[in-house]
């Protein structure tokens, strides 16, 4: 797109691209209700179904839990998981999310008790990245899992603390 302004009777084309835009397709969605069940040191999606706003419709809240944006172009992409240890307090020991872009992790994000995370029921962790993406086939996904001390299997994904977003970046 261009502008045309005028300085002193001279018309001047400016490029759009320089003023600005928006920051469209963009998304963001939270697990809405606990996700229980979830397998110790299991590697889950997390289906982040409650969305906050969806731009473009881009963002599957109800199957896939994916965004597939329909622009070409670069994403931040971010998201927090949380995950309550099954065996109870102080048996949280090693949680992780990671980013998937068409079925392979992309980013990883990890907190490790021998890192002095220290044991605790309900870890948080965040992740955050910037994504190329075709505006057509491409799709992210929000994966998380946590080592519990107990081996439970039980662990469960925390309602309303675990959240997915994405948006593209303007001019990159």
């Amino acid at each position: 797109d261009e502008f045309i302004i005028s300085d002193s009777g001279v018309l001047k084309r400016l490029d759009a691209s320089l003023i600005g835009g928006n920051n469209t397709p963009a998304f963001e969605a939270y697990l809405g209700s606990n996700m229980t069940s979830m397998g110790d040191n299991t590697l889950t999606k997390i289906t982040c179904n409650t969305e906050v706003y969806d731009t473009d419709s881009d963002y599957d809240n109800s199957s896939n839990y994916r965004f597939t944006p329909t622009s070409a172009g670069k994403y931040f992409v971010y998201g927090q998981v949380k995950i309550s240890a099954g065996g109870g307090n102080d048996d949280a020991k090693n949680l992780m999310v990671k980013i998937y872009k068409n079925g392979s992790a992309i980013a990883n994000s990890t907190r490790d008790s021998t890192y002095n995370l220290g044991y605790q029921n309900s870890p948080s962790i965040n992740i955050a990245s910037v994504v190329a993406m075709n505006g057509s086939s491409d799709y992210l996904e929000l994966y998380g899992s946590l080592n519990s001390v107990s081996d439970s299997g039980s662990n469960t994904g925390q309602a309303n603390s675990c959240f997915f977003g994405a948006y593209k970046i303007i001019g990159a």
